[in-house]
């Protein structure tokens, strides 16, 4: 781990996707949109990412990874930034956030449920007349 400390004292932008595994692209998207802080410049004008934007962009990471969305990350950081956070504020954001998770949960598992019964009536044989397509024509 120290090293990795040494390392994030001064590290451009590949290197920062390297070490947090994100990819260039998202970077720079997040840089643009202001999740990501652009960093200071070197003298050669090369963007010196530091250890405190590794942390961001991995708390960013796995923020994304529980599918919070980039305005969740947002107020998320905001909290985080502004030092004032309370457990209470982190709560209730997760909490909504797990809500909104749930109903999409029961909203698959409807699909699921209406997937695995129209296939089931499907004979996979090759003829004209098929399930699946009978239950989105008459879905339409």
């Amino acid at each position: 781990m120290a090293g990795d400390h040494k390392k994030a004292s001064s590290l451009r932008r590949a290197d920062l996707a390297r070490l947090t595994g994100c990819n260039l692209e998202t970077i720079r998207y997040y840089e643009k949109i202001g999740i990501l802080p652009e960093p200071p410049r070197t003298a050669n004008n090369y963007r010196a990412y530091g250890a405190a934007h590794v942390a961001r962009l991995r708390f960013v990471m796995r923020a994304r990874d529980l599918g919070f969305t980039l305005e969740e990350v947002r107020d998320l950081l905001r909290l985080v930034d502004g030092r004032a956070a309370s457990c209470a504020e982190v709560q209730a954001l997760a909490s909504r956030h797990l809500e909104a998770v749930r109903a999409r949960i029961a909203d698959l598992a409807r699909i699921e449920a209406v997937l695995s019964e129209t296939v089931s009536r499907c004979s996979g044989e090759d003829v004209p007349e098929c399930a699946v397509i009978d239950a989105l024509t008459r879905a339409a």
